[in-house]
């Protein structure tokens, strides 16, 4: 398999300059009705250091507009919760909307629970922010959430996906690729499992910093490739995907378990989650297989004299993060 050329990596790396690594981690609101007819509310809103993205839910009931009776905040998200006592207007029917999200590229999963047991799961997006909510009815396996959660936090985590064209560019042949894939596809795995079912917990900020380490690290033995220099993320790229796939296993783990979700769903949230990045995963291999045959074909001169190129600029992009994220450490 040819080497992938930089011209593949400047979409994605304008990308990455507008919007930190992490930014995109989904939100979670929540509203559980009790056998007394009181409502209870959660919103958890994803930060980033001191930013946080501009989302404000709101419900056509109004109860989301008077002050939480509890706010908090974590290392990665801002808790708010509300109380609204009974007797109140319906659940049933009104209508859901997190503002500002069409001007985002996260998700929010909502998640409604009915004073007789039954539930509701959909994912609001940039798409359609807004829905109205459905009467209470017998629950249905939220497959199709819970897939496409774990598709799109693939697809925004661009420091896990220039870990993957790290992965790219230092395997030479199909066949070790997909060794290699497949042994970070059980590292993170594993660990994701680990993390959101609480057998480890290891602070995000160290996390962070450790995963822009392995794209520093991946991108340098790249380098060492292209220059016919081989070590052992050469000669066996697939232990060195596993042992880093444990830490961005860790880091996927953030936008599921922090988020909050309640305990009897998180098995099943868990698998398909992982089914979703793993699809998301392979979706953007392939595609990026295919830019480079492509590009190859049509200008292959400038193809060559760039191929050098993708390493460095992974390494430096990386480089920044791991900076940035061992500050916030200190």
């Amino acid at each position: 398999m040819k080497r992938i050329h930089g011209a593949l990596l400047w979409p994605l790396l304008c990308f990455a300059a507008l919007v930190h690594a992490h930014e995109v981690r989904p939100g979670y609101l929540e509203f559980t009705e009790g056998s007394d007819g009181d409502v209870r509310i959660v919103w958890r809103q994803p930060i980033a250091g001191i930013y946080a993205l501009p989302l404000v839910p709101e419900i056509s009931t109004g109860w989301l507009r008077g002050e939480p009776y509890s706010s908090s905040r974590t290392e990665t998200t801002y808790v708010r919760e509300w109380h609204v006592p009974a007797p109140h207007a319906d659940l049933d029917g009104a209508t859901v909307e997190v503002q500002g999200l069409e001007r985002s590229i996260t998700d929010v999963l909502l998640r409604v629970e009915y004073a007789n047991g039954t539930e509701f799961t959909q994912v609001l997006n940039p798409a359609t922010p807004r829905l109205r909510l459905p009467r209470a009815a017998m629950p249905e396996l939220p497959i199709r959430q819970y897939l496409a959660l774990g598709f799109t936090h693939i697809w925004g985590g661009i420091d896990h996906l220039l870990y993957i064209v790290g992965l790219v560019l230092l395997v030479r042949d199909t066949r070790t690729l997909v060794k290699t894939i497949t042994g970070f596809t059980i590292a993170h795995s594993m660990s994701l499992a680990a993390a959101v079912l609480g057998l480890v917990h290891v602070p995000s900020a160290p996390v962070e910093a450790t995963i822009a380490l392995s794209i520093v690290y991946v991108a340098a033995e790249a380098a060492h490739a292209g220059q016919g220099r081989t070590h052992l993320a050469r000669r066996a790229p697939w232990v060195i995907a596993f042992g880093f796939g444990l830490l961005h296993g860790l880091g996927f783990a953030g936008a599921l378990s922090e988020v909050g979700l309640p305990a009897h769903d998180i098995p099943m949230a868990l698998l398909l989650f992982n089914i979703g990045i793993e699809i998301g995963q392979l979706t953007f291999v392939a595609l990026l297989l295919l830019a480079a045959k492509t590009l190859r074909r049509i200008v292959p001169m400038w193809a060559n004299r760039m191929s050098g190129a993708p390493p460095y600029v992974i390494g430096s992009l990386a480089s920044f993060w791991l900076i940035e994220r061992v500050q916030v450490i200190f």
